[in-house]
């Protein structure tokens, strides 16, 4: 009704150390949360929004940038309570946190100390790591920019995309890394392929 450019739709998560946890609601099974995600992209169509990513609808013109930053596992700087960044450096990813409760993060900041918990991406995690991004949007991406964002050379996803490529989850495209429609809606199932080993 209020023709929104666009839609982010999450499916609920239980997060610990919230009342859902504790006392979870009734929830879908796997079959009705499939038929919902159904409802929910026709709607979406109908009102002229396209699907462009696992959880996002936009009209034409109308895609986030940051999202489509993200899915293209590009770096971002977050800034604030409980923000995250990923900043890629020459030889390495770095994944940060900054300090949830608001004031924590005020007094931490002024000690120039707002940064909780960093890590690096561990090199034997950067496929899955990108390919969890990069096949949520539905469009994939192009295929050199596996290298080019991971430091890592195409062998390294070589047979997990084989496989799903044979299992018809996966296009077989030199140039590109998408999914089949039947793989977008198996996606995890797809990126399991992809764990370390």
């Amino acid at each position: 009704a209020h023709q929104p450019p666009h839609l982010s739709l999450y499916q609920l998560t239980l997060e610990p150390n919230t009342l859902f946890a504790t006392q979870p609601p009734p929830l879908p099974d796997a079959d009705l949360s499939a038929d919902m995600q159904h409802a929910v992209a026709s709607r979406a169509q109908a009102a002229g929004l396209q699907r462009y990513e696992v959880s996002a609808y936009a009209l034409p013109g109308h895609r986030c940038r940051h999202n489509l930053n993200y899915w293209q596992f590009g770096d971002y700087l977050g800034i604030g309570a409980g923000a995250h960044s990923k900043i890629s450096f020459a030889h390495r990813i770095v994944r940060q946190t900054r300090w949830r409760h608001p004031q924590r993060y005020m007094d931490q900041a002024m000690q120039s100390a707002a940064v909780e918990t960093e890590h690096e991406v561990a090199r034997r995690d950067l496929p899955f790591e990108f390919m969890l991004n990069a096949l949520r949007l539905r469009e994939g991406v192009r295929a050199t920019l596996f290298a080019e964002r991971t430091g890592l050379a195409p062998s390294a996803i070589a047979k997990p995309l084989q496989t799903m490529q044979d299992k018809g989850l996966l296009i077989r495209d030199p140039a590109a890394l998408q999914t089949t429609p039947i793989g977008f809606d198996m996606l995890n199932d797809v990126l399991e392929c992809f764990l370390p080993e």
